[in-house]
């Protein structure tokens, strides 16, 4: 039997690789597929809706920082705590960003670096502010921003990793 059907088979293989599948079928066996979940923190528009809200929340703390004088005792205070932070937060984005350059070949790419350049510009303007001005409100824009700096650096990881997995899981099903 095993070697009628392997014979059949191989008489009329051309016949077999020439015809496809209807799109009815198709249709059938997208529709008994398990529907894939978009997770609300993996959508890029909040993201940007995230970085839109901490530009209005930088450029509200810069137009009133000016009626809000510290103390130098509570400003040495205020950069003593922040340089502290800076530096752990600095180390994880550092690591993040070097594992995401390590293991990168995703599509995406030009959009997370634009963001994450846009949100280290604002940055740079908040940290000249604290140097300035230190506040606490600055301080706390300050790390706003690296927490959602790790965040965008998250997401970036956890894309790459979701990307590789279904390729993976393409080439077990392809084989």
């Amino acid at each position: 039997m095993k070697d009628s059907l392997k014979k059949f088979i191989d008489e009329n293989r051309t016949g077999f690789d020439t015809r496809e599948p209807s799109d009815k079928a198709w249709d059938q066996i997208e529709n008994n597929l398990p529907a894939k979940q978009v997770s609300l923190w993996n959508n890029t528009m909040i993201w940007r809706i995230a970085a839109m809200l901490f530009l209005g929340l930088s450029v509200y703390l810069f137009a009133t920082q000016n009626s809000v004088k510290t103390s130098p005792r509570e400003s040495a205070k205020l950069q003593g705590e922040f340089s502290d932070l800076e530096s752990f937060y600095s180390e994880q984005i550092m690591q993040k960003v070097e594992l995401i350059n390590h293991i990168q070949s995703f599509n995406d790419q030009e959009k997370f670096t634009q963001d994450l350049e846009k949100l280290e510009a604002m940055y740079s303007v908040l940290k000249e502010q604290m140097k300035i001005n230190p506040t606490e409100k600055v301080k706390d824009a300050l790390i706003l921003n690296f927490l959602v700096r790790m965040d965008l650096l998250n997401q970036q990881i956890k894309s790459i990793e979701d990307a590789k997995l279904e390729q993976s899981e393409e080439k077990e099903a392809s084989v």
